[in-house]
């Protein structure tokens, strides 16, 4: 009984051994580390000079600028400059012989675009003949009549013919430079039409070249080698100069009296996020629509890069007028119950919030009506490092 006693005895001492080895935390003795920690102040958080967090954080001076107080921002879209396009039409009825441009060339003012076979061709280069053998026969007429009527202007002063007759070689005479003068208005007519079509004058089956009427892009290409057209009002392509581009945009009616012609916009495109560019506002139109109560905004921007294409989207903006302002980038607000929170560096490692007002932003940056002035020190960066706390 003793020595099962013992045993006993020893079994739990082996026990109790091994449950207090167990209850031993072998990580107990790396200090834990440095962490944010209440301040004596409640609403200020402190962080240790050695704290990772810390380090971290970036804290800069808080600066000012002039922020706008009154602006206008819509949203808008590039669309093509309507000064600069032209469509392409046909002069002639006629096969297309060939295409010379394809979809997307620039091209030169002047420059061939396509090649036209029309019947239409030979009949005005035929006109054009035919008028100018009018011309030489009525410069024939009139020669003839002048002569006739020096001859009878001469005999009637020697008192050798009537005084009519010098009133009948008068009216001849008179009808032969009228004829001229017709005959030679309808040559003009015809050689400018030989000249609108770019013909040589004399040659029968030549192929008129169309050409491009300015310089630009071909944006619209609706044709190819081998068609007929009939339709001289169809046009075949779209030429557009792209260096300079419009940007229209629907303000509201209640805004419009910000905006005059002349003045400069601001436009941001959601195919360049962060660039700003410059554009100057050329039309405003004359009334609102009735649905959207919005009224019609056109600025010119400069294109010459190729940067713009139309259809972009983005948005334009006007400032009115500005004010001095603190500033603090965007990214040091924090939104917290309802209110808008920066951090204020109160010493080295201590910081508190600061419930402010906001006013409009500028690039970037966010204008601060009241709770901060120039030159506090507030977290910049890393501002959700404190979230939690």
């Amino acid at each position: 009984m003793k020595n099962t006693l013992a045993l006993v005895i020893v079994a739990l001492a082996l026990a109790l051994a091994f449950i207090a080895g167990c209850g031993k935390n072998p990580e107990a003795a790396v200090p834990a580390k440095p962490q944010a920690k209440a301040s004596a102040n409640p609403s200020q958080i402190s962080f240790p000079a050695d704290s990772p967090q810390l380090a971290r954080i970036k804290v800069a001076a808080v600066d000012t600028a002039q922020v706008p107080t009154v602006e206008v921002t819509a949203p808008g879209k590039v669309e093509l400059n309507a000064n600069h396009v032209s469509h392409v039409a046909l002069p002639l009825s006629g096969r297309i012989a060939g295409v010379l441009v394809r979809l997307g060339d620039q091209v030169k003012s002047g420059q061939p675009l396509l090649l036209l076979e029309s019947p239409d061709v030979d009949a005005a280069m035929s006109t054009y003949l035919s008028s100018q053998a009018g011309v030489n026969t009525a410069k024939s007429g009139v020669l003839k009549t002048q002569a006739d009527y020096d001859r009878v202007k001469d005999l009637f002063e020697n008192k050798a013919v009537a005084q009519k007759e010098v009133v009948n070689a008068e009216s001849a005479l008179a009808q032969s430079k009228a004829a001229l003068e017709q005959a030679q208005a309808a040559r003009e007519q015809a050689e400018r039409r030989v000249a609108i079509l770019g013909l040589n004058k004399g040659e029968y089956g030549q192929k008129v070249a169309v050409k491009a009427p300015m310089s630009g892009k071909i944006l619209e290409l609706n044709v190819a080698s081998g068609e007929y057209r009939n339709d001289t009002n169809a046009p075949l392509m779209t030429i557009a100069d792209l260096s300079t581009v419009w940007v229209a945009s629907d303000v509201p009616e209640t805004q419009i009296r910000f905006i005059e012609v002349g003045e400069p916009l601001e436009i941001v495109l959601s195919a360049y996020p962060g660039q700003t560019f410059r554009a100057r506002v050329t039309r405003i139109a004359d009334t609102v629509d009735p649905q959207t109560r919005t009224i019609k905004v056109r600025a010119e921007m400069d294109n010459r890069a190729g940067l713009f294409r139309p259809e972009m989207f983005g948005s334009i903006r006007h400032v009115e007028s500005t004010t001095l302002l603190p500033v603090v980038p965007v990214e040091a607000v924090m939104q917290s119950d309802g209110q808008n929170i920066v951090y204020r560096e109160v010493s080295k490692g201590v910081f508190e919030p600061v419930a402010v007002k906001l006013g409009n932003r500028e690039t970037g940056r966010i204008g601060v009506e009241q709770g901060l002035k120039k030159g506090d020190r507030i977290i910049v960066d890393g501002v959700m490092l404190l979230k939690s706390y």
